[in-house]
């Protein structure tokens, strides 16, 4: 955005309006943050928004402050429905192209509200009328930090609202570990500590608190654990059997694939999670150091991302996607090898 959108958004939000706030399918952490902390700024300044999710999320991130107000889509419901036909502004969070809201999508191609897009992943699409977007911001829960200064209400952050950045800047760094991590992400963590976010409440709030099934699953995923030596990659894999078998709920493999990029040596790291009802199988990618798994995603696996931390889904079977995996690394060996020097 340049100043004089942040002013053109500034004065659209001067009066009140009735907004609905879209996070991407299958909504992390970083989606509910910043939708959730947007959302109390507007609900406190008068307007009436609604967040509405594609589809339902993790139990670990429904602690959020006002996660009570959120809404999940359905066709079925015309309430819903309604929500973005009846909308003045739609704004998108922490996605850069409409496939990410499903079934969504066609209501939001009908719709004639003003659309904002903030976003820090690459190649966005050109649909929105206002588009924040900037790949080199670790989260967008940072990026709605800095929407707020150009707007000039920092000092309208109030406890909530600093919770839920904090969150969404916690988990897209990886508790401030990525490279995307600056002193500026720092400095806007420690603000939004002053202005109410507990930390260490957050982080329990996150990782801690895992189900005995969560457990039992980390422990599947570990002892399918494949390490690449002569590429410094790693891979988990892991059936809709052996989930089944575990219990799976929502979010129960969230954070499985660091395990992988924990491990010394290891560069790369992919986890593969075959979808319960679908013939697909889902990838989550992950990199240290300069290799761009985003480009490898795009490439092999029908997704995207950022440098360290991609996406993806595959309809194949398993062994195939792995096998998918394995040559791309093979054939970029040198620089992931390279990467992290």
């Amino acid at each position: 955005m340049t100043k004089s959108d942040f002013s053109e958004v500034k004065v659209l939000l001067s009066q009140p309006k009735k907004i609905v706030i879209i996070p991407h399918k299958n909504p992390d952490g970083d989606a509910m943050g910043s939708s959730l902390g947007l959302f109390k700024y507007l609900k406190n300044n008068g307007h009436s928004p609604v967040v509405l999710a594609p589809t339902d999320y993790p139990n670990f991130l429904k602690w959020l402050p006002n996660n009570d107000t959120v809404e999940v889509f359905s066709t079925k419901d015309q309430d819903k429905i309604d929500l973005i036909a009846n909308a003045e502004v739609l704004f998108f969070m922490d996605f850069n192209t409409l496939d990410r809201v499903e079934e969504i999508k066609p209501f939001v191609d009908k719709s004639d509200a003003i659309k904002i897009m903030i976003d820090h992943h690459q190649q966005p699409d050109d649909f929105p009328d206002f588009l924040y977007s900037d790949p080199t911001i670790c989260a967008t829960s940072q990026m709605v930090y800095h929407l707020f200064e150009n707007l000039g209400v920092v000092d309208q952050i109030d406890s909530d609202i600093a919770t839920c950045l904090y969150t969404g800047i916690l988990t897209d760094t990886g508790s401030f570990r990525f490279s995307s991590t600056t002193s500026t992400t720092h400095r806007i963590a420690a603000d939004l500590i002053d202005k109410g976010a507990v930390n260490y409440k957050i982080h329990n709030n996150i990782f801690d608190g895992n189900s005995m099934a969560r457990m039992k699953l980390m422990g599947v995923a570990l002892s399918n654990l494949v390490i690449i030596e002569d590429c410094k990659s790693a891979y988990i894999t892991m059936t809709r059997k052996e989930l089944r078998k575990n219990n799976f709920k929502k979010g129960d493999t969230e954070g499985f694939v660091n395990m992988a990029l924990s491990i010394e040596n290891v560069n790369v790291a992919a986890i593969f999670i075959e979808d319960l009802e679908g013939d697909f199988v889902k990838v989550s990618l992950r990199s240290v150091g300069s290799f761009s798994v985003n480009q490898l995603s795009r490439d092999h696996f029908n997704g995207g991302g950022h440098i360290n931390a991609a996406g993806g889904r595959v309809d194949a079977p398993i062994a195939e996607v792995v096998e998918i995996f394995r040559k791309s690394v093979g054939l970029n060996k040198d620089e992931i090898i390279s990467s992290n020097d």
